[in-house]
């Protein structure tokens, strides 16, 4: 791992560091010369920035105690976690394009997922309905055989359900979590999380040990879609996460594709609306294809 690299991991473990801090970090300091590690006597504080930096930076991000974040680090290798920053080749290219992409992703399972095109992501209701659960096993498998990669959110209902077929016919899906895989979230979805952990890919912005906060959720949406040509709904209500992730969607010009509901459901219902707004709407793969492949 080279000198900048190294600085970089470890300053993104830095507690309560915010994705404008480290803007603002690399700013001022694009090779983060700046940024030091002096060993001094065990169990007192390190500072993090040489003297001019703490003249910019908020007090409370110039000491911690480093020994806890170089062990986690230092512990990726063995429990077999990636991390890949902005600055890596391995990082999506369609990802760089979003409005705030990720500074890193940290990442468990077969990476050569990322590089595999076209992506779809597919999200949906926590209360799936039997129509929609038929629905995706209607259109996956023509997806599946062309090759597109599922990605999603790991939560209950439509989410796990496309992560669960996209395995069942045979193709590859990703999951993007909040928080840091040592918390997964739900715990109902573990066997799933660990299972694609194995076998697929999950992904998380967040370094292991972050324990899941109600703001991450909406936040993680915006790498759902980034990560993907196009976005399907599968059921969604009005006010719903899913159509946060359509939203992130539609602003980095991406396509937004949208399964019809019955008009007495309401988790259709902002599916429906969706589709008056512009997305397109979907009853076959082939509706997908076209606009993917």
């Amino acid at each position: 791992m080279d000198d900048f690299r190294e600085k970089f991991i470890t300053l993104l473990h830095y507690p309560n560091m915010t994705w404008n801090n480290v803007y603002k970090i690399l700013k001022e300091d694009p090779k983060l010369e700046g940024f030091y590690r002096e060993y001094i006597h065990k169990n007192h504080q390190e500072s993090l920035f040489s003297p001019t930096q703490k003249l910019s930076i908020p007090p409370s991000y110039t000491t911690f105690y480093p020994e806890i974040i170089y062990d986690q680090i230092r512990q990726y290798k063995t429990n077999d976690i990636t991390v890949i920053t902005i600055f890596d080749k391995q990082y999506p290219p369609y990802l760089k394009e979003i409005y705030l992409p990720p500074w890193a992703l940290f990442a468990k399972g077969d990476l050569s997922i990322l590089e595999q095109e076209p992506k779809l992501a597919v999200v949906g209701s926590r209360q799936a309905t039997q129509y929609g659960k038929n629905a995706i096993r209607m259109i996956f498998p023509e997806l599946i055989e062309k090759g597109v990669v599922i990605v999603s959110g790991l939560a209950k209902g439509i989410d796990a359900f496309a992560h669960e077929c996209a395995m069942n016919y045979g193709g590859r899906t990703i999951a993007v979590i909040a928080g840091g895989f040592y918390h997964i979230y739900p715990k109902d979805n573990m066997n799933l999380a660990l299972n694609m952990m194995k076998t697929q890919l999950v992904l998380s912005e967040y370094p292991p040990d972050t324990k899941p906060q109600r703001w991450q959720f909406p936040a993680r949406n915006r790498i759902i879609s980034g990560l993907s040509r196009g976005t399907l709904i599968i059921e969604a209500k009005r006010k719903s996460g899913s159509l946060i992730t359509a939203n992130y969607a539609v602003n980095e010009g991406r396509e937004v594709f949208s399964l019809p509901g019955s008009i007495f459901n309401p988790y259709s219902t902002g599916a429906n609306e969706l589709i008056q707004q512009g997305a397109k709407l979907i009853t076959k793969a082939s509706d997908i294809l076209e606009e993917l492949i």
